[in-house]
């Protein structure tokens, strides 16, 4: 098992509120998996928006694009 982080930086397009989460490889895998796109919901606004894994977490989507 590996201790290495990955980093979600996200921001709600309705309310600007922004989030930060670190989650680990197998925390990431459950929740995301190798997906383009992940759902999230804004913890201030409660506001479901979809985006790019890409913006949220280039490193995660980089690596899971060479599996």
């Amino acid at each position: 098992m590996s201790n290495k982080r990955y980093e979600i930086k996200t921001s709600c397009p309705q309310c600007g509120c922004s989030a930060l989460s670190h989650l680990s490889k197998e925390e990431m895998m459950e929740r995301f998996g190798d997906v383009a796109n992940v759902e999230l919901e804004c913890s201030e606004c409660m506001a479901k928006f979809h985006t790019d894994m890409k913006n949220a977490c280039p490193e995660w989507d980089k690596e899971c694009r060479i599996k």
